[in-house]
């Protein structure tokens, strides 16, 4: 009995999660995180970060995390919204932040909850591949965070699946985001000027934003993101190639 009540809890965080999804969509918290929605509150929200700066960034930094572990689908409003509030390296960095512990949290439950399952149930090429993800788990992270290929919940919550230290993932994920968070941090702290110069103020959208020095920033993210591809293609390799049997161990030279 208690064995089961035990193995029934381990999915009280998921579950949590989901039901924290659910209740916010039905609150109708997702028409808040848009860039209609900051722009109609930006002069209210500009004057309370400016007298409440320390509390603001906390506040921020906090419901940052909670709507990366929650699944939520606004990580580049909410990067942009720090970029206006509070400028784009302090917005930048509670962003990262936010982010790092959101993302952790979420792939502590994940880990909690099905965390064994590959590892009990995989085989073959899948069972080889996790053992040199968990081995180089860092290098692996840190290029697919540089990477932005897939969603921010898939970088979240796969890695629970391949046995990962939180530090490691903590990390890389910290590290990787840097370069996409100060983008579009950057991108938010011109956003008056951006939109005075697309001459609207309803129905926006990222590219509205668009600016000079911000197509500058893009075009080195997607440079960056390149160098990401190479990378992965260069130092992802676990000591075998995906579908071939394990020969030589990971990190020594095959024998000639």
């Amino acid at each position: 009995m208690d064995g089961g009540r035990g193995s029934w809890w381990r999915y009280a965080p998921i579950a949590l999660i989901a039901v924290g999804l659910l209740l916010a969509y039905w609150l109708g918290a997702h028409q808040y995180l848009s860039l209609d929605h900051l722009y109609a509150k930006r002069m209210a929200l500009k004057a309370f970060v400016v007298d409440n700066l320390a509390l603001s960034a906390a506040g921020f930094c906090f419901f940052y995390a909670i709507a990366i572990a929650f699944v939520f689908p606004a990580p580049v409003i909410l990067t942009v919204a720090a970029g206006f509030l509070f400028g784009w390296w302090l917005g930048g960095l509670l962003a990262i932040t936010g982010a790092t512990i959101g993302g952790s949290a979420l792939f502590l439950a994940a880990r909690s909850a099905f965390g064994d399952v590959l590892r009990r149930r995989a085989g073959g090429a899948i069972k080889r591949f996790a053992e040199g993800f968990r081995r180089d788990a860092f290098t692996y992270l840190l290029v697919l965070r540089l990477t932005p290929v897939l969603p921010v919940a898939a970088l979240n919550i796969g890695p629970a699946f391949f046995d990962i230290s939180l530090r490691s993932f903590a990390l890389a994920t910290f590290l990787g985001i840097i370069p996409g968070a100060m983008v579009y941090a950057f991108l938010g702290s011109g956003l008056d000027r951006a939109l005075k110069i697309a001459g609207k103020s309803e129905n926006l959208a990222i590219h509205d934003l668009m600016t000079v020095e911000l197509t500058v920033a893009l075009v080195g993210l997607t440079l960056l993101s390149l160098v990401g591809i190479a990378l992965r293609k260069w130092l992802l390799r676990p000591g075998v190639t995906e579908g071939e049997p394990e020969t030589v161990p990971a990190g020594k030279a095959a024998p000639r």
